[in-house]
Parts: structure tokens; sequence; C-alpha cells
């Protein structure tokens, strides 16, 4: 697979190193990859192929230009033809970016198992296996359970002398039922990805057992009834939270961009409780928002966007932080070679607190428990997501369970009610993911200990 990017990346060291404007990048990847998809009882689709490419990027009297291509060989014209494109641009506000020093590193991803070397028949066993399950129970009406893996080889080098280079593999599954009964219909999926080899994907079967229990039980699930109540949030609802509502406010093109998000997000500003710390890391190699390096070659750093419940933090490209004169922290990402990097989220979540599940749902007396997110929107700091299900809490007591929870609300309110946070975080990713500029799904991770929250508006039945 690296045989057909060995003559280009001598090339491109030689273009870098002679390179005419203030700054220029070169991205290539080569990879190979299969996709097994199965609805229902039928198999949606099955591939397995392998892809090369790259970009250039650079920086020319204050212009950007970018091209990229799936011949390397002729990387010198592509060059060229990026130098021309930039040189025809003449812009009022000329770009910057923040410099940094030449890095030259190698990563590749631990394997237990390597899945380049399982076959194909045995990958599509698997994911049957796990169908089978999803549609064990007689008011399913359909499902999909997805395999996929990828193995790429990819090298970054850019004019200020870094050469960085990561052998990465990822794989993961998803499973999905959809239950019925009469004119009720519940959907309920779990997925789970990583870095790392085949052992990510097998052993699932509980998994898959728990996504038919769950979809199964919504259908007989009450609505609940709107109202504001005390809510109790696990961890994967209190992570898309954070990622959702907050985490992205935290990017800082987006912040950049917008006079009145810059208003709200000063430094130092009081956002929730002292117990409150929110960080976004890609230097976390078990988790799907793993990046060894982003894709502007800086390496990345935990940023503590909230530390102590003040802001404290936020999330930037090379272009960015130049802009706002601020550190860079590695997180310029693009979804592959053939994009360009923006500002995104790598994994974001709620450190944790002090506190028990248990001591929490004392606390909570009566409210409502609501658990994981089937959906959702914002807009700047106001929000609304559906839980995938929840239950009625009585007395610090798990009791009815529920469907239908819409959460609603302003981030920055929400996160001034934080009344308890939980010593239970949790990290989910999946083979979902992040969506931005029209570039998507970015793997990421987000996560966080059980939260309680005073005075949130669920809609619901009256």
């Amino acid at each position: 697979m690296r045989s057909g990017l060995d003559t280009a990346l001598g090339r491109a060291r030689s273009l870098l190193s002679s390179c005419p404007c203030e700054y220029a990048e070169i991205r290539l990847s080569a990879s190979t990859g299969t996709s097994i998809s199965l609805s229902g009882g039928q198999v949606e689709t099955f591939s397995s192929g392998d892809t090369i490419g790259g970009s250039v990027r650079v920086l020319n009297n204050g212009a950007w230009g970018f091209i990229s291509f799936n011949d390397p060989g002729g990387i010198e014209g592509y060059f060229r033809r990026v130098l021309e494109l930039s040189s025809s641009l003449s812009l009022k506000e000329k770009s910057r970016i923040r410099r940094s020093t030449a890095v030259r590193r190698n990563f590749a991803t631990p394997m237990k198992k390597d899945f380049t070397g399982v076959p194909l028949e045995e990958k599509f066993n698997l994911i049957s296996a796990y169908n089978k399950i999803l549609r064990s129970s007689p008011k399913i009406q359909t499902t999909r359970a997805l395999y996929r893996d990828v193995t790429s080889y990819y090298v970054y080098l850019n004019s200020e002398g870094s050469e960085l280079a990561y052998d990465r593999s990822y794989c993961g599954v998803q499973l999905s039922s959809v239950a019925r009964d009469g004119s009720v219909i519940q959907p309920y999926g779990e997925s789970v990805s990583g870095y790392g080899g085949y052992e990510i994907t097998e052993g699932r079967e509980e998994l898959a057992e728990s996504v038919v229990k769950t979809a199964v039980d919504l259908l007989a699930a009450e609505s609940v009834p709107g109202g504001t109540y005390r809510v109790v949030t696990d961890q994967k609802l209190a992570g898309v939270f954070i990622h959702e509502a907050f985490g992205h406010l935290s990017e800082a093109d987006f912040v950049h961009e917008n006079e009145r998000l810059r208003k709200m997000m000063v430094m130092g500003k009081e956002f929730g409780p002292p117990e409150l710390t929110v960080i976004d890391s890609g230097d976390m190699p078990e988790y799907s928002g793993y990046i060894p390096f982003d894709d502007e070659g800086i390496i990345p750093a935990g940023t503590h966007l909230i530390r102590n419940g003040r802001l404290s933090g936020r999330l930037h490209s090379r272009e960015t932080a130049e802009k706002m004169d601020e550190e860079t922290t590695g997180n310029g990402r693009a979804i592959g070679v053939m994009k360009q990097p923006i500002v995104r989220m790598t994994n974001t979540y709620i450190e944790n607190g002090a506190h028990s599940r248990e001591a929490i749902l004392e606390a909570a007396g009566d409210g409502i428990y609501a658990a994981g997110m089937i959906g959702g929107e914002t807009n700047l700091e106001m929000f609304t997501f559906t839980s995938a299900y929840g239950h009625e809490i009585k007395n610090g007591k798990i009791g009815t369970m529920y469907r239908d929870i819409v959460l609603s609300g302003n981030v920055f309110t929400t996160l001034r009610n934080i009344a308890m946070i939980g010593n239970d975080r949790r990290m989910y990713g999946g083979l979902g993911g992040c969506g931005k500029g029209g570039q998507s799904p970015l793997p990421v991770s987000f996560g966080g200990p059980h939260l309680l929250i005073k005075d949130v508006l669920i809609g619901g039945a009256q």
C-alpha cells in the first residue's frame, strides 16, 4: 500500500525545501478498507478496496491555495498549479498563521489482531451473527448492522521541516433495531469503534442484546409529562451535551467570526460551579478522537476549555491562533487528505467530580433520569436534545420508564445549574462522527460522569 507513495514522498521533500512562498504543506495517504452493511435480512453493501490520494496547501502572499489529487505521481504539476492559483488572488485582508518548530516522528496503531489478515467471510459472519441477535424479538420490524475497517498510511510534510507519519488502523460496528407495536415505532442503536485491531469488533453479543431489549422496552414506555425538572443525565448524554452545546462554541473559527459569541466567550468568565472542568484532548489513544498530530502538523495536548467553572481555553487551527493571538492546540482537522483542515474537536469530556451515581440520584429526590441521545440541534447558546430513553426518579430511586424526553434550554444557564458532578466518567465514540463545514463523519469521542442539573425544561405530554 505504501509503495505508491514512496516516489511522491521524495518529490514532496524537494518541493517543500525550495518553496517560494510563506508556507506550504503536503499530505499523502494510501488506505485499504472493508465495509459490510446489513439491513433487515438483506445485504445492503459489501465492499473492499484501496484508495490513494493527497493534497497541497500553500500560503502565498497572504492567500491560501489548495488542490487535491489521486495521482501522487504528478505532484510537481499540482504544486505549480496551486502556486499559480494563490498568486492570482488579491486580498484586502491577508491570512497569517501561527508558526511552529519542525517535528519529525512516526506513529503506529497497536493491534492485538490485525483485521487485514481476517478473511472477508469471517467479517461477514461476525456482523451477520450480530444482526441475527438484533432481529431476535418478534417485535423487531427491521435492523441495521454495519461493520467497517480501514488501515491507512498517512504522511504530513511542511515547509517548516516537519515530517510526520501515522500507520493507523480503525474499525468498529454499528448496531440498531427498530421495534414496532401497532402504531408505536421505537428505534434504538449503539456503536463502538476505535483505533486498534479486529478485537474491537469481537465479542459484542451483549451489546446487540442490549439494543434489542431497549428498543422493545421502549414500546411500553410512557411519554414524559412536560415541565421543569431536576434531571440526572447519564454519562453519554452528559458527553453529547458538552460536545454539541458547548464544544462547538469553543471552536475558535466560530468564535472569531461571530461578534455576539466573542462577547459571551470571554476568558475567565464563570460558566459553572467550581467543580466543573471540561477538556478536549487528542492525546487519548484508546478513543475515536485520538490524533497523534493534527492535519497542520501540530502535536495536540489537552486543552482545558473550562477549569474550575471558568472559561480557560478554546480550540485552534494555526490561522485562528494567529488571528486571536493565542497558542495552537492541535485542532486543525480534516476528514481526509482531499479536504482542507478546519477547527474541530477530538475527545471532549467533562472531568470527574466527587459524587457517586447513587448519591446523585438520592440528591435528585424526584425528577427525571435521562440517558443517551437520538437527535438534537443547537443555535448559538440554545439547544434542544432528545434523549434515547429515561426514567422517573421517585424518592431517589429509578422508576417508570419514559420515552420522548426532549430537553431544551440555554447552555450557559444549564452549566450554571449543574448541582452535582459524578465520579464515573465514561467515553463514547462509534462509527458515526461529527459534522462541520461539509466534512462528515469525523471520528470524535465525548463523555462525562453522571450529572445532576436543576431546572431543566422538558417537553412532553401535558
